[in-house]
């Protein structure tokens, strides 16, 4: 799958911009504060219909206006997509593919994969484990929709459920019944969540342990995942803390609450890990999820490399070079804040590099300068 062109319009710090893009590997160079990330972000938004970003999709709108477009033309599986993703202030968001809209959003997931690495990568190591599962939770849901629906109807559920819990302030009374309903959707989604995670777990394993092996060589990594779910019985385990769900006043038991242990050398790697180790370890991960999806949806997604060789040594670099100028991946956005950094890890390409520098939201190819 390849993006053949881009137009943005007032999105973040670009009031109208349009690129044709016209190589496997696109290089975006540039001082910090530019618009770099940005331009990443609005690719990332056009096959997830959201910002890596900001949470908000206001906060996306061009200072002053009231409405973004992003506006994509897509060469997938040989044949021409057209994208058309739009926010008008106070409205939903629209998604068009060739004109057609979607009955639902989510209809559109996995349809368009990219997978992003970003600095901001290494807080699934330090933070959450809400960063870990959202990790896990946005790759599967890219390639398999059942455990999508599932995932939106639980999060509905828990909602729901946290909704009435929080109502025994205001009425001093619990509605069981009700209870008793958000409980079953929340075993049935829940264990179809929990199993899939599981399932998709160990075939992502290989991947990052190749991944990382490739990139570093020497550690030895893993993943292990934690779930309420491992229980013989989560119905009763949800029945059972019905008590504390009441002092709390939300659920305190389910998949919401997983998470992956991400281990080197059989410890915490948040613990022993060195940052360049940290840094290894999430583009490795990064890398099996690009894996993953290219071995399911059987064609390449696009891939998002913004600002990642900080932190990294030579011998890191070096490697990860060699993996993305490989014929294993489709097209590559890359950037980066030191434009001679860029040119001296892709001057040994065998291909053809496209290369834009970038200053306050103006584009221009190294040609045009």
């Amino acid at each position: 799958m390849y993006l053949k062109n881009l137009r943005l319009i007032n999105f973040k710090n670009y009031s109208n911009l349009q690129l044709e893009f016209e190589a496997r590997i696109i290089s975006i160079t540039g001082r910090n504060g530019m618009g770099k990330t940005n331009l990443l972000d609005s690719i990332h938004y056009l096959s997830l219909t959201k910002s890596a970003v900001n949470l908000s999709d206001q906060q996306n709108i061009t200072h002053g206006e009231n409405f973004f477009s992003i506006i994509g033309q897509f060469e997938r599986k040989n044949k021409p997509e057209k994208l058309n993703c739009s926010y008008q202030q106070g409205s939903k968001k629209n998604i068009e593919v060739n004109g057609s809209k979607y009955d639902k959003l989510s209809n559109h997931i996995g349809e368009f994969p990219v997978v992003l690495i970003s600095p901001n990568d290494t807080d699934l190591v330090r933070d959450y484990s809400e960063h870990r599962r959202k990790f896990f939770d946005v790759l599967i849901s890219q390639i398999d929709r059942e455990y999508l629906d599932a995932l939106i109807r639980y999060n509905h559920f828990l909602k729901q459920r946290n909704s009435v819990l929080k109502s025994i302030v205001d009425r001093n009374k619990l509605n069981h019944d009700l209870i008793k309903v958000y409980d079953a959707e929340l075993v049935q989604n829940g264990k179809l969540i929990f199993d899939k995670r599981a399932y998709y777990l160990t075939n992502f394993v290989p991947n990052i342990k190749k991944a990382y092996a490739d990139l570093a060589s020497h550690e030895s990594i893993e993943i292990a995942y934690k779930s309420d779910f491992e229980t013989k019985n989560p119905a009763a385990g949800l029945a059972n803390s019905l008590r504390k769900d009441i002092v709390t006043q939300r659920t305190n038991f389910g998949v919401h609450r997983d998470d992956f242990e991400f281990l080197m050398n059989g410890k915490p790697l948040k613990k022993i890990g060195s940052q360049g180790q940290q840094k290894s370890f999430v583009i490795a991960l990064r890398l099996a999820e690009y894996m993953m999806i290219k071995e399911t949806k059987g064609f390449n997604p696009i891939l998002l490399l913004d600002d990642i060789f900080d932190k990294l040594d030579d011998v890191r670099i070096l490697n990860l070079n060699l993996l993305i100028s490989s014929k294993n991946f489709g097209q590559i956005f890359l950037t980066d804040a030191r434009p001679e950094r860029t040119q001296l890890l892709t001057q040994n390409l065998e291909e053809e590099l496209q290369i834009f520098e970038i200053e306050n939201g103006q584009l221009m190819t190294k040609d045009e300068r």
